[in-house]
């Protein structure tokens, strides 16, 4: 269902959230909302911000470096998220642009991160990406291979991952998935979990999500792009 506005979205958002971490006997300080703004311009994102919600995902970096720079320019504390596929060779435009990556999932893009972490003295949130459905379409690490991935992320590439992000198959009940991603998190010490959309995300915040990314519910359908 689209909402009415994006405003009155983000405030039904808002008070789902609240409620899902009353259920789960959580603080909802502890959970951020990610406003998903990809395909939407401007006119539908001033009003978020207006509305005080200062943190955004988008999927693709050209998009967003064509969208964000003004905005960010226009209004302070805007915090970016990346939450799609990054390309290696794209690294050094995420490295600038955004405040978290969300989609860490091979060695190649480690390498380009680190270096241009490196080059740049930025330090954005790094999330491994955990396939948890093994979805031969999807990007993300295999769940059997997590353990040596994270390893391999802090010992040979010196990257700092500070949590995990997954998405489970459209078809089958998100909590299992949710369950495993925060399993794999707890036993390699990690407190991010970057987990829930639109439709589950209050059984993301049930098993321990810190950062939910909502686009539909806020913004409404999706522009075709």
């Amino acid at each position: 269902m689209q909402p009415a506005t994006a405003t009155s979205g983000l405030d039904q958002v808002r008070a789902e959230i609240a409620r899902a971490c009353r259920d789960a006997n959580r603080d909802p300080g502890d959970v951020t909302l990610i406003a998903v703004s990809k395909t939407f311009g401007a006119e539908a994102i001033e009003p978020v911000i207006a509305a005080g919600q200062h943190v955004f995902g988008e999927n693709r970096v050209q998009e967003a470096k064509a969208k964000w720079p003004p905005l960010t320019a226009q209004y302070a504390g805007i915090e970016l998220h990346l939450i799609g596929p990054l390309q290696s060779n794209k690294a050094k435009e995420a490295v600038a642009l955004f405040d978290a990556i969300h989609s860490v999932d091979r060695s190649s893009l480690c390498e380009a991160l680190a270096k241009e972490i490196g080059k740049q003295a930025r330090s954005p949130l790094l999330f491994v990406e955990i396939n948890t459905g093994a979805e031969a379409q999807k990007a993300g690490v295999l769940p059997h291979d997590a353990d040596a991935f994270l390893a391999r992320c802090r010992d040979k590439y010196g990257l700092t991952i500070s949590g995990l992000m997954c998405i489970p198959p459209f078809e089958e009940a998100p909590g299992p998935h949710f369950a495993l991603t925060a399993k794999i998190a707890r036993r390699n010490g990690l407190k991010l979990l970057s987990m829930g959309m639109s439709a589950d995300f209050a059984t993301a915040i049930e098993l321990g999500a810190t950062h939910v990314r909502v686009g539909s519910a806020i913004f409404g359908v999706r522009h075709s792009v």
